[in-house]
């Protein structure tokens, strides 16, 4: 039963619900950078190349025969996939920063002033004498 307990604690942690938000964001954000490079970047780049399209350039390592596949080593396909994973990368890597730059500014800004000691015995003693000869 404890373990149980414990693993119901370690799930419902902020951590875990933000790591999981996150994760999911990100899967989002990935499939956006991939359409960004297969349907907006890649294409004038391969028109720039001479009209080539990078998800057919591949090298035949065995030529199909017999009703069998060929088999083909798709490097065009790992071009887009390093220029999808740079552009992850600088996008997350240009969010820390900014995130990083707004905790340095919050750091940086002025604290409120401390509040004031409270008085000491000898004050309060002073003031109640004080208070007692108003009267």
């Amino acid at each position: 039963m404890g373990m149980l307990k414990e693993f119901k604690e370690f799930a419902v942690k902020g951590n875990v619900v933000d790591m999981a938000v996150g994760i999911i964001i990100g899967g989002a954000f990935g499939k956006i950078i991939t359409s960004l490079v297969n349907d907006i970047i890649m294409p004038p780049i391969g028109l720039l190349l001479g009209g080539v399209n990078f998800n057919q350039l591949a090298i035949t390592l065995k030529e199909a025969t017999n009703g069998k596949a060929a088999v083909l080593l798709n490097y065009g396909n790992f071009i887009q996939v390093v220029i999808d994973f740079i552009l992850v990368a600088f996008a997350i890597f240009m969010l820390i920063k900014a995130l990083n730059s707004m905790k340095r500014k919050q750091e940086a800004a002025p604290a409120a002033p401390p509040a004031p000691p409270a008085p000491t015995k000898e004050e309060l003693l002073l003031t109640e004498i004080r208070d007692l000869l108003k009267k």
